[in-house]
């Protein structure tokens, strides 16, 4: 059974097929997030074009929601990091990922697992509403808080949920 997790954006709607077989913690973690409602009035707090869209952890007024304890990397798993495709973002410990994800908008080679380079888990791509991806990286970003690239107009989730 293939998973799919809708977010109902302000911008239109966005499908994700998981691969739960190549990244089964990531998507385990994932898919707890939008059964939980935790996406529910996020915003897309980093867009920058050419490169990624990304959310999962912002409300509109620049504050980080709570998450639940950081999971273990899955970057080794044979996905890239190619258009279309969605990745747990983190810090610089390889293993801090929590809610944050992103969506690259182009192929991203230097975000891949290899010698020397931890990389960024590859869980899913996005199935429908990558014209709705696109839109988003077209928006006019500013600074916000101690955000940068952050849009002017909020882009807001207004439901995420696993499709049954």
């Amino acid at each position: 059974m293939t998973e799919i997790v809708v977010f109902e954006t302000s911008m239109g709607v966005i499908e994700i097929e998981m691969d739960r077989e190549k990244a089964p913690i990531t998507v385990d973690n994932f898919v707890k997030y939008a059964n939980d409602g935790f996406f529910d009035s996020t915003v897309f707090h980093r867009v920058i074009p050419g490169f990624v869209v990304q959310g999962g952890g912002h409300l509109p007024d620049c504050t980080q929601k709570q998450t639940r304890p950081p999971i273990q990397l899955e970057a080794d798993n044979g996905l890239r990091n190619d258009r279309g495709t969605i990745c747990m973002a983190r810090t610089n410990d390889p293993n801090s990922a929590t809610s944050q994800f992103f969506v690259n908008l182009v192929d991203n080679e230097s975000l891949n697992h290899s010698a020397g380079n931890d990389g960024y888990a590859v869980f899913g791509k996005v199935t429908r509403g990558m014209d709705v991806v696109d839109k988003i990286a077209s928006v006019r970003t500013g600074g916000r808080g101690m955000n940068r690239d952050w849009p002017v107009e909020d882009i807001t989730v207004q439901r995420a949920y696993v499709k049954s």
